[in-house]
């Protein structure tokens, strides 16, 4: 294995893991003051989250998202705390009418996954005026937002930017790349596309690039069909994919034209794309531990559920459109590629090698030396 990047993967999972230290340090320091003083906690252990997923096409989501957020609630109010789960399946209308059945629910705090991070500014207001404390999960929402954890959105996209101009070296100015952006809805999908331009800019020609709606893997892949007709399969030297799933669907258009052997890139380290890596059919995606994510989402939300404030648990602060200084956790990312599978996603529990390495992929793990 590449030892510069061996070394890269255990620095950034080390300072990651001290983000979450801290985080989980700071909540109890923040609940230890506000117990011993005036405004004590409004609510004991017994509480109820609200927890609003975007979609269940991503693979994260009801995998690892939401099984998360329900340990860590139950962790921290002595298994009392209740976690209600509604998933909009990409749908913003769907999502704020389960917005208005949590409120009328009277959960204590809400945690949510925009679907649209202007629609549901309106759902956000309501859950505050009805006294509801939100936190925004992953995207940062527009509305009275109380807090926000996710990921560095920008370092994403020139982490994706960096992988793809390795992989491309000299090639890079041999031809044109295709630039498959993630939902003109998404703001994390805009904070992706500037990190990656921050980095591609004036290295590579974009020959076409797309706003790719909703995610959809089917809408990446027509999308790609119409850039292989548009530019001709000689001449696209690689592929910036903002996540796995639309990776899938270009690949898959890529095949179908003839094109192999050109660097694809992604995110979410969802199997399918680890499989694809091993393979050589997809070149990287972006690691991000979801176990931190959630963890800080569930202690945010436990927090202003039980009146104790965020000040000493956010690490940063963050302004959205109609909100500023939202406090705010950011979890760091990794650059997954064939070389640190083992010390990142089967490291810390996201995959066993007999899931990764099952059927027709057993061949390309034991040449990667994953046994």
């Amino acid at each position: 294995m590449n030892t510069r990047m061996r070394r890269a993967a255990v620095a950034v999972a080390t300072t990651a893991m001290a983000v979450s230290l801290a985080a989980c340090g700071s909540a109890k320091e923040s609940g230890d003051k506000a117990d011993s003083s005036d405004s004590a906690a409004k609510k004991g252990d017994a509480i109820k989250v609200g927890l609003l997923l975007p979609e269940n096409q991503t693979a994260r989501y009801e995998k690892f998202d939401k099984p998360l957020i329900e340990k860590k609630v139950k962790e921290l109010t002595n298994n009392k705390g209740e976690v209600v789960y509604a998933n909009a399946k990409q749908d913003a209308t769907l999502q704020a009418q389960q917005v208005d059945t949590m409120v009328t629910n009277k959960v204590d705090v809400l945690i949510v996954d925009a679907v649209d991070s202007k629609a549901i500014a309106g759902s956000v207001k309501k859950a505050k005026d009805q006294g509801i404390p939100v936190v925004a999960y992953d995207r940062l929402a527009e509305g009275p937002i109380d807090a926000y954890t996710s990921f560095d959105n920008v370092t994403v996209g020139k982490t994706q930017g960096e992988a793809l101009l390795k992989a491309l070296g000299d090639k890079a100015k041999d031809g044109q790349i295709v630039m498959m952006n993630g939902s003109s809805t998404d703001p994390n999908a805009k904070q992706f596309k500037e990190g990656a331009h921050s980095v591609l800019d004036g290295k590579v020609k974009v020959g076409r690039e797309y706003d790719t709606k909703e995610w959809k893997p089917e809408n990446a892949n027509s999308n790609m069909e119409g850039a292989i007709s548009a530019l001709g399969k000689d001449k696209i030297v690689g592929v910036y994919s903002a996540n796995d799933g639309m990776a899938g669907g270009i690949i898959t258009a890529l095949k179908a034209a003839g094109i192999s052997n050109i660097p694809v890139t992604g995110q979410d380290a969802e199997l399918a794309g680890v499989q694809r890596i091993l393979t050589g059919e997809q070149y990287m995606s972006v690691y991000k531990s979801y176990p931190q994510e959630a963890a800080v989402a569930g202690e945010m939300a436990v927090a202003l559920a039980q009146g104790k404030s965020l000040d000493s648990l956010a690490t940063s602060k963050s302004d959205s459109a109609t909100t500023k200084g939202v406090p705010t956790v950011l979890v760091p990312v990794v650059s997954l590629t064939k070389d640190n599978i083992k010390e990142t996603v089967i490291k810390e529990g996201f995959y066993t090698l007999d899931e990764i390495c099952a059927g027709n992929y057993k061949a390309a793990c034991d040449k990667a030396g994953l046994k």
